[in-house]
């Protein structure tokens, strides 16, 4: 069996995703070799760092078309590391605007390459999904919704179910008491969680706006601000910010969705994971106005919360765009909080979002699958 891997992930949740299938692969092969971009947990997980996620942490059209002369680099830096290494087979995560256009390059190598964790093409681009076609030997999806899209565009396609369920069931969390002790919160007061996002364009967008929400929030409700600080972001970018009126916790984020009361959560993965918790929440979304015009053009689908998205129903409310400002973000949380027969009723629907994302074991599932074309590729 080959024992060289090539993996991409080019975010926070990639790193998450990505760390947990190394393990799953070094557990079966434990002379595998991994290398790639990735981010601590990857990292720690075993996987040499050509480039950190925190490099790669940019988003939309403005955003990618800045940073051109790096991806370039990086993108010929991986192709020269790939021929060095003599590696065979590449394990893509997501992160689709940087990830098929390198995929290209690598199937004119005669590389395999596997993609675990879909774009998110159904929901918009889908025209990608020929490209997908020419260049991906197999797709690893986390949605049942997403096999069915692949299939029937004649795509070699498994759904391994969502690595969540088992990150989040493995996680060892502090108990209330000690999780307030250690980051001396406020015992009398309930918890408003702000997630601004993992890359600092989006905190420097969206964060002011949330900020000056929780304050008002806060004192409305009786509450205490807390921030989430993605850890590929260095905690601070939130210094300017800084008044005393909150506190920023970093690597904490699951007990931070436990113990909250309430969360102004940017749309991402970090929306499903707080679904999972059951913690009430609104979305918000805000990037740059081009890059926003021209997405709207080729979204397919009504929203962009991925617990309205897998729920197929809108659960928590979405801000996108002019709609996040703080007199928004106020009356829509307001509404929620002060009403204990609507928070009721999001958590039980967000209750039901656990058995749309398959069982445990979708990192062990996507690492046999991985480990299999490794093999079938030095057979060949």
């Amino acid at each position: 069996m080959n024992n060289k891997l090539l993996i991409i992930a080019g975010e926070a949740s990639g790193d998450l995703h990505g760390a947990s299938l190394i393990n799953e692969l070094k557990k079966r092969k434990s002379d595998l070799i991994i290398s790639g971009v990735g981010g601590d947990k990857m990292i720690a997980g075993g996987m040499d760092a050509l480039f950190h996620i925190k490099d790669m942490a940019f988003l939309g059209f403005v955003e990618v078309i800045k940073h051109i002369p790096f991806i370039k680099k990086v993108q010929n830096e991986l192709i020269e590391h790939v021929k060095k290494e003599n590696i065979k087979t590449v394990v893509l995560i997501d992160y689709p605007g940087f990830n098929l256009s390198i995929a290209k390059k690598f199937k004119a190598l005669g590389i395999e390459i596997v993609y675990y964790i879909s774009p998110q093409i159904w929901a918009w681009g889908q025209h990608r999904v020929k490209k997908i076609k020419k260049l991906v030997s197999k797709m690893l999806v986390l949605f049942p919704f997403e096999k069915k899209f692949y299939e029937k565009h004649g795509i070699e396609v498994e759904y391994v179910g969502h690595p969540l369920i088992e990150q989040i069931e493995k996680a060892d969390l502090l108990s209330r008491k000690d999780f307030f002790e250690k980051f001396n919160l406020d015992e009398g007061k309930k918890i408003l969680l702000i997630l601004p996002g993992s890359r600092i364009h989006e905190i420097e967008k969206i964060f002011p706006k949330c900020l000056d929400a929780a304050e008002n929030l806060c004192g409305s409700f009786n509450m205490q601000t807390v921030v989430a600080c993605s850890e590929n972001i260095d905690a601070n970018i939130f210094n300017p910010y800084l008044n005393n009126k909150f506190k920023i916790i970093k690597g904490f984020t699951y007990e931070l969705f436990k113990y909250s009361e309430f969360g102004i959560i940017k749309s991402g993965t970090s929306t499903l994971e707080a679904g999972l918790f059951e913690l009430p929440f609104i979305v918000v979304y805000y990037t740059s106005r081009l890059t926003y015009l021209i997405g709207r053009t080729l979204v397919k689908i009504k929203n962009i919360a991925l617990v309205n998205i897998v729920a197929e129903k809108n659960i928590v409310h979405e801000l996108i765009q002019d709609d996040v400002n703080t007199d928004n973000i106020v009356q829509k949380s307001s509404d929620i909080m002060s009403s204990s027969k609507k928070c009721k009723e999001i958590k039980s629907s967000l209750s039901e979002l656990r058995s749309k994302l398959g069982s445990v074991g979708a990192s062990s599932k996507a690492a046999e699958i991985i480990l299999a074309e490794l093999d079938a590729v030095k057979r060949n």
